[in-house]
């Protein structure tokens, strides 16, 4: 039998029990955000990227972000490097099928 692992005390975890997180502010040239560091393990619920448009898989980490004083009852979750990159991208236009391309 193996001897126990020493496991060390996790600060910034949330009251619930769920991952752990980081938050802090970040201003940038598309406004003043909060955002919050997920490390994946513990969260069993898939997301969707606003950034790329793509599943965030259950047990990623990931960025959630939201508007500072909105209250965050309009958060987003990110892929890191989309969340990175969003002030360098145009937003993804839908067409239809046969919409002339220019």
């Amino acid at each position: 039998m193996s001897p126990r692992k020493n496991r060390r005390a996790m600060t910034g975890r949330p009251p619930d029990g769920g991952g752990s997180w980081a938050q802090e502010t970040e201003e940038g040239p598309d406004g003043e955000w909060i955002v919050r560091s997920i490390a994946g393990a513990g969260f069993t619920k898939a997301y969707r990227c606003p950034g790329c448009d793509q599943e965030i898989a259950p047990g990623v980490g990931h960025i959630v972000a939201w508007r500072a004083g909105e209250g965050g009852d309009d958060r987003r979750h990110w892929h890191r490097p989309c969340w990175q990159a969003r002030t360098r991208r145009t937003p993804r236009v839908q067409r239809s099928r046969n919409a002339p391309r220019y």
